[in-house]
């Protein structure tokens, strides 16, 4: 349905993926420590799909191991991520960097796949984040580790996050989930898809309710507006003060599970959704490019947003909104960018064909 580009595996690119070793939502982050996934799992799910398996390699970051079977939350999660990404470039190495699920695990881990000179990732996907609530000198920590990945020619795909416009907080104030908010990471939301074979027959902004989940998205209050992101059309924060701030998500995907990815799980056909699953979805799409041009892409944000207009890049999403609870007011989706969808889910083709006539962004100073 997203007409992603034929004839290409990404063969010759590696896709990194950074995995913590806990659930996203455990209030204990050393509890029950473990996640991983299957050798098994992965040849019965390409075998069944009638592709190569990718070749698979796991990287312990400061002891992080693949350690499936301790927490099948946590298992498919990552299962999701590299049965996604290999799915769409089978061809491709995946390389999953697996870490402590502390600041400095997730920093390190993220450093690791930028330096990498021996995988040598050309796309990264990141499914974890949490509230742009942090401390500064941690968000400056890490937007620099993206800002190093920006300079080397990585791509960097980052989930924007399931709650909606509030980000889970609840202080009745809108948020962005970080590091999706750095302006150096391509941040990935959610829609709710519906088609038939490969006809859209409709998109909207994925919004489950309070029970189910929304895609995140909203303005920064701590990132300016990028230069790139001066003509989207960003409105100022919804929250007192009226920050104008980097726009959040930068392109979107199906994200709701219940119009979402088959994987394979413990051996039983799972359903799953969650922007955790947009960002290797479009981390796929970019080892295809990056196949078909010879090159990196890289720095992707001043490329998708200079070549928004081309003729259909985007399905642009009019429909729906991401507060979950609908008493922010905020974000509904609208023509162009919007804080749900950001500029739309991806034509494939059309944007493979836009950026082999873009000349590829320059590293930032």
């Amino acid at each position: 349905m997203y007409d992603f580009p034929t004839g290409l595996d990404g063969k010759g690119e590696c896709i990194g993926i950074i995995e913590l070793d806990t659930p996203k939502n455990s209030s204990q982050p050393n509890a029950n420590a473990g996640a991983g996934y299957r050798e098994e799992d992965l040849k019965a799910y390409f075998a069944k799909l009638g592709v190569p398996e990718p070749k698979v390699i796991s990287v312990s970051v400061d002891g992080g191991q693949n350690l499936p079977g301790l927490n099948r939350d946590a298992d498919g999660e990552v299962t999701l991520d590299i049965e996604v990404a290999g799915a769409i470039a089978p061809g491709a190495t995946i390389a999953v960097y697996f870490a402590p699920n502390t600041d400095q695990g997730f920093l390190n881990a993220l450093t690791a796949a930028v330096h990498d000179s021996v995988n040598n990732p050309s796309v990264i996907s990141i499914s974890w984040g949490g509230p742009e609530t942090g401390p500064a000198q941690a968000l400056h920590t890490f937007d620099s580790a993206l800002q190093d990945a920006a300079a080397l020619g990585v791509t960097v795909c980052v989930a924007s996050g399931d709650d909606g416009s509030s980000d889970g907080v609840n202080d009745k104030r809108a948020h962005v989930d970080f590091p999706a908010s750095s302006p150096y990471a391509l941040a990935c939301g959610g829609t709710s898809l519906q088609g038939s074979d490969t006809t859209i027959t409709s998109e909207a902004v994925w919004n489950d309710g309070p029970s189910g989940g929304a895609g995140g998205g909203g303005v920064s209050n701590f990132f300016p507006l990028p230069k790139w992101q001066a003509h989207a059309k960003v409105p100022p924060s919804h929250n007192p003060g009226k920050h104008v701030g980097r726009g959040v998500p930068d392109v979107a995907g199906d994200a709701d599970p219940q119009t979402g990815y088959q994987i394979l799980l413990e051996g039983k056909p799972v359903v799953m959704g969650g922007t955790s699953a947009v960002a290797p979805l479009w981390a796929g799409l970019i080892a295809l490019i990056n196949q078909h041009l010879g090159r990196r892409v890289g720095y992707l944000n001043p490329l998708l947003y200079g070549n928004a207009n081309v003729a259909g890049a985007f399905h642009d999403i009019t429909q729906g909104n991401n507060d979950l609870k609908g008493d922010l007011g905020a974000y509904p989706a609208s023509s162009g960018w919007d804080a749900c969808t950001g500029l739309g889910s991806p034509n494939g083709a059309a944007i493979m064909r836009a950026l082999s006539g873009a000349a590829a962004a320059s590293a930032p100073a």
